[in-house]
């Protein structure tokens, strides 16, 4: 999913907190992507927190088309309820449940929805 989503957002900014391998494999097939930035396009994460999710948007490092993708949201309860709390913050408008992961938006043209699809 991660990298379907930065071929098909053309992403340019990204940052990946999982494991050293993703960071790898997504150099390999993406060797412009800017790692360093300020600001994100994409946030890749195994876990994040609302109070987290909110010093990220806080600092600026989230704008308003960006995408967080948090890989294991069923990997257990406590995944799961951060996952759930998570969505439920007003600056997230957009939420996707994929199982596996799943993908938060930041737009504030749109009007909350949240979509569960099973791939």
């Amino acid at each position: 999913m991660l990298l379907k989503s930065i071929e098909y957002f053309h992403f340019k900014n990204i940052q990946i907190t999982t494991d050293s391998e993703t960071a790898l494999l997504v150099k390999r097939n993406f060797p412009d992507l800017n790692f360093d930035g300020k600001v994100l396009d994409l946030l890749f994460v195994d876990q994040i927190d609302p109070k987290g999710f909110l010093k990220w948007v806080s600092e600026g490092k989230l704008h308003n088309d960006s995408m967080v993708l948090v890989d294991g949201i069923y990997e257990n309860v406590q995944k799961n309820e951060a996952w759930n709390t998570l969505i439920a913050l007003p600056q997230i408008t957009v939420s996707m449940d994929m199982y596996h992961c799943g993908a938060i938006f930041i737009r504030k043209e749109q009007v909350k929805e949240h979509f569960t699809i099973r791939i």
